[in-house]
């Protein structure tokens, strides 16, 4: 099994994220399952988003305590939450930055596997807005590898109607653009 948390703003699909990645597992025949936690609801404030994905049914129904993957669609965030919380040795946090790996390592205390990718920027360029969930699935299926980026394809139609094609440009930019390090 695969365990994910996503790290985000109301408002900034974290659990939009975290539903199109369970679509996208489901639509491969693989199991999943995908669901939010957050207090009162309002724009800005922290999310937490989880997801699941295995080759068998899927049973547990708490949030993830260990992840194996950490997405942050956010960076102020890492001023405010511990998103390495839980994540393993073997894990992978993959964070929306434009800073360098090593000032990510320095700000956060952090020596596993990471992954960049500047999101807000692709999101502005490419959709025309700074909601960078659809862009962090891309550096997501880069990093990870959880889900293809042709799996991706119904769940966003499916979700984004008209505007989801800038949303798969963004994705695949993402995809592109996303950068790993390793310890």
């Amino acid at each position: 099994m695969i365990e994910m948390r996503f790290h985000g703003r109301g408002g900034q699909g974290a659990v939009t994220c975290a539903e199109l990645v369970a679509q996208a597992a489901i639509g491969a025949g693989k199991f999943a399952t995908a669901f939010p936690s957050f207090g009162p609801e309002r724009r800005g404030a922290p999310v937490i988003a989880f997801a699941r994905t295995d080759d068998k049914p899927i049973k547990l129904r708490s949030k993830v305590y260990n992840p194996d993957v950490v997405i942050v669609l956010d960076p102020s965030l890492l001023e405010i939450a511990n998103p390495t919380e839980g994540l393993g040795k073997e894990g992978i946090l993959i964070i929306n930055s434009s800073e360098s790996p090593e000032n990510i390592r320095k700000q956060i205390s952090y020596e596993g596997r990471l992954a960049l990718t500047d999101a807000t920027k692709i999101a502005k360029e490419v959709i025309g807005l700074p909601i960078t969930n659809t862009t962090m699935v891309g550096a997501l299926v880069k990093a990870a590898g959880v889900v293809t980026v042709d799996s991706l394809i119904e769940p966003f139609n499916k979700r984004f109607g008209k505007i989801a094609a800038r949303n798969i440009e963004a994705m695949k930019r993402a995809f592109q653009e996303t950068k790993i390090f390793d310890q």
